[in-house]
């Protein structure tokens, strides 16, 4: 399985090394005392250091991380829907992507907390040049999708990761966690793009796509936040977007963004897990004679599942309501939520920018639009 090296997290036998080169790292010891604030460094240390698989390191680490983060940056996380999944099975779980870390972060301890399979998780090399965190996202069962390659790199890069998948759900029995699209919603459309379901479809030995798309169980996941912890830092490349010019990335940029997505408030969450995708495949089978259409419809089915669950929270009403001009959704906030949302636009955006405080208030406003186009969803 050599082949597979350069994207796949550790295996099991090579966590403890991975470990030892670490646990002396600034920034290990910087999640550490975040995540055991009153304990001393010498007993993390050497609970680390007596490490020796992924899921150890994720139950007995990244697990409590992610609690601390949830106490000190939110007011709780709910789900709903993870009864329909059966305990040691895998799903591909199709997810709309909000937040670099968390979302992914966030399902694996709701599958914890229901006793279900964990999953490896996508994660661009974009995000792990620094070395510790390349180190700490094999750690954490992330493989890597390689970006900004030239076509023919491109695609047998997209075959590598499609046969990947394929060898975590099928052989493995291992959950993968992948986006709808490439990068974080930054507009609050989520959408998922035909090409993430074209580069899972390489991995199919199956002479009928679909076949393929139900034996590895594709689940649509729908996540949602109170307030986005990055969505002033998302402005300038909706600007640009918004006058046609090219978005160029600040250094660090995306280190900032992982950081600021982590650590800012975001008052509630919900994660909503959809049906398992079955007889709608043998539906869009039997409805469309070539593969590019089927791979469309299922798009549509994934888009259907992910917005008719989408939890709005206030902020998106009140949203709505200051965009349009309209009173529309007033009763779904009270005017005290109506007011501390407003005094975020303004210390977060130059209100002197109409561009931009319409930017910022269609990213929360979009969801609204997007779940009233199917009835009684609101």
């Amino acid at each position: 399985m050599q082949k597979f090296d350069k994207i796949r997290p550790f295996y099991d036998a090579e966590v403890n090394d991975a470990i030892q080169s670490a646990v002396n790292h600034p920034m290990m010891k910087a999640l550490m005392d975040f995540t055991f604030p009153d304990v001393a460094d010498e007993v993390w240390k050497n609970q680390l250091k007596m490490t020796h698989s992924i899921r150890d390191f994720q139950c007995n680490f990244i697990y409590k991380s992610v609690q601390r983060v949830l106490a000190k940056s939110s007011e709780g996380l709910t789900t709903s829907g993870f009864e329909k999944l059966e305990p040691n099975t895998s799903y591909l779980f199709i997810s709309n992507h909000r937040d670099i870390i968390l979302d992914t972060s966030l399902l694996n301890v709701a599958l914890f907390d229901h006793g279900l399979v964990m999953t490896a998780s996508a994660i661009g090399d974009n995000l792990v040049k620094k070395s510790f965190l390349k180190t700490l996202s094999k750690l954490n069962r992330n493989f890597i999708v390689q970006r900004g390659l030239p076509p023919r790199e491109l695609l047998e890069s997209s075959k590598l990761m499609s046969e990947y998948i394929a060898q975590l759900l099928l052989r493995e029995n291992r959950s993968v966690w992948i986006a709808q699209r490439e990068g974080r919603t930054k507009d609050g459309n989520d959408a998922t793009h035909t090409g993430v379901l074209k580069m899972l479809a390489m991995g199919s030995d199956e002479e009928c796509m679909m076949q393929y798309f139900k034996k590895i169980k594709i689940v649509p996941v729908s996540i949602s936040y109170e307030y986005d912890p990055t969505d002033a830092l998302k402005m300038p490349q909706l600007m640009a977007e918004a006058n046609a010019e090219k978005y160029i990335k600040e250094k660090n940029e995306d280190f900032i963004t992982l950081l600021s997505g982590i650590i800012g408030q975001k008052k509630r969450i919900h994660i909503h897990i959809g049906d398992v995708l079955d007889h709608e495949l043998d539906k869009i089978t039997e409805e469309f004679d070539n593969n590019n259409k089927r791979i469309q419809a299922l798009a549509q089915v994934i888009d259907d599942s992910i917005l008719q669950s989408y939890k709005l929270w206030p902020t998106n009403f009140i949203a709505y309501d200051l965009l349009h001009k309209t009173n529309m959704y007033s009763h779904l906030y009270t005017e005290s939520e109506k007011s501390i949302f407003e005094r975020r636009l303004e210390m977060r955006i130059d209100e002197n920018n109409p561009q931009m405080v319409e930017s910022f208030l269609a990213m929360y406003a979009n969801p609204v639009v997007n779940k009233s186009k199917y009835e009684n969803a609101i």
